[in-house]
């Protein structure tokens, strides 16, 4: 008539899934290397422009703080208030 479902031989919940990876699994150089050829090479552009530009945003920030001269770079002292 109906097979039972031991007769069936499916395999069980567990095995039907593959075990989900740990998130805190060490990763070598080789195998990070591999991730960046699954990158969409549409994306290669886009994220040259972005570090070209964060660069410049950083060089620019870095020399604007380092360089002017009407910076501010201590508290007044209350003597130094007027009222």
């Amino acid at each position: 008539m109906f097979p039972t479902r031991v007769l069936r031989m499916q395999a069980s919940r567990p095995f039907a899934f593959p075990a989900p990876k740990e998130n805190h699994s060490a990763h070598t150089i080789s195998q990070r290397l591999r991730t960046l050829k699954r990158v969409p090479p549409e994306l290669i552009p886009l994220g040259l422009v972005l570090g070209v530009a964060v660069g410049a945003a950083i060089y620019s920030s870095t020399r604007k703080l380092m360089t002017d001269k009407t910076l501010r770079l201590y508290r007044n002292s209350p003597e130094d208030r007027e009222h």
